[in-house]
């Protein structure tokens, strides 16, 4: 049996349902896969761009496991420590001299000791880890994963048992369930055929309709009839292909919020609304910013409000 210190009691994730977690029969199919490669023992990897709901899903399946989770988002600053831990305990500080204000005394402390990092945890606990956008980190520093994955033994420093050389056997019940953008992505590094030969990959795309409606619904609180009129904006602006980034089911309900917060209604001939509407689909569809893709898109989603609504 393991016990936890109070440093790692507060990297764990308690398996509960996502609040405002909406599952459609398309969610459903998603998750049923996903559940029966990890059953099999595969990890799984969940790659979609943006808006696609990769880490709420990671976290669904997590819940639907059952077991504590642990959560790492990758990170291009990243070393293999980060992860599976490293010696810590050297302290100082300084102090005043009572008779000299002038002097300053130094004070250390030096007791070095191994704290785990979550990959550990997880492995050691029988965890499931959730490594979101793990492509963010450098491939170096997931190359511990390699041996995990495939042999089921995490290779540690010397330093964490005093010796050459020290393997830990993973957890049976240990589950990694992985998340990243498209390599094309900004920030992404390439992952490396070994690592992405040892998991099972499931490609995300845009929600269906349905799933878009349900979602918006959920996390705004408007009524179906009006949900369904900012979707049918959203996907149609999305199918016009006139933008630098795909608008996403995220525009869908940061538009819901906004229109429930501040009491606007959902009609063409609500100045406001089309305010709104042309701001968050412009803002959310573009990288660089630039003048004429505003333009263009303001453009576009005043037709589709007066078409849809």
């Amino acid at each position: 049996m393991s016990y936890l210190s109070s440093d790692e009691e507060q990297a764990i994730i308690e398996p509960r349902p996502v609040a405002g977690f909406v599952e459609t029969s398309y969610i459903k199919d998603i998750s049923k896969r996903a559940l029966n490669y990890i059953k099999s023992g595969f990890p799984v990897h969940l790659r979609g761009v943006s808006g696609t709901g990769k880490t709420t899903l990671a976290l669904h399946l997590a819940q639907k496991i059952g077991r504590p989770a642990v959560l790492i988002h990758g990170d291009e600053e990243y070393s293999t420590s980060d992860l599976i831990g490293g010696e810590h305990g050297y302290r100082y500080k300084y102090l005043r001299d009572n008779f000299i204000a002038s002097v300053l005394k130094k004070e250390e402390n030096f007791s070095k000791q191994w704290m785990d990092n979550r990959l550990t945890i997880a492995v050691k606990n029988g965890f499931t880890l959730i490594y979101d956008e793990f492509t963010r980190s450098r491939p170096e520093a997931n190359n511990t994963l390699l041996s995990i994955l495939q042999e089921g033994v995490m290779d540690l420093p010397m330093a964490r048992q005093g010796q050459e050389s020290y393997y830990l056997k993973a957890h049976p019940q240990f589950v990694a369930i992985f998340t990243s953008n498209p390599e094309e992505y900004a920030g992404t590094n390439k992952a490396q055929d070994a690592l992405r030969d040892r998991m099972v990959t499931m490609d995300l795309r845009h929600f269906d309709r349905n799933t878009e409606i349900a979602i918006t619904q959920a996390k705004s609180g408007l009524d179906k009839k009006d949900a369904e009129k900012i979707v049918n904006i959203v996907r149609a602006l999305r199918d016009s292909r006139e933008y630098e980034f795909a608008p996403t089911v995220r525009g869908s309900i940061m538009l819901a919020k906004s229109l429930k917060t501040n009491g606007v209604a959902v009609s063409a001939s609500s100045r406001l609304f089309r305010q709104l509407a042309q701001d968050i689909l412009a803002s959310e569809t573009s990288r660089l910013g630039s003048q004429d893709h505003h333009t263009k898109v303001r453009k576009i989603v005043g037709k589709l409000i007066t078409q849809y609504c």
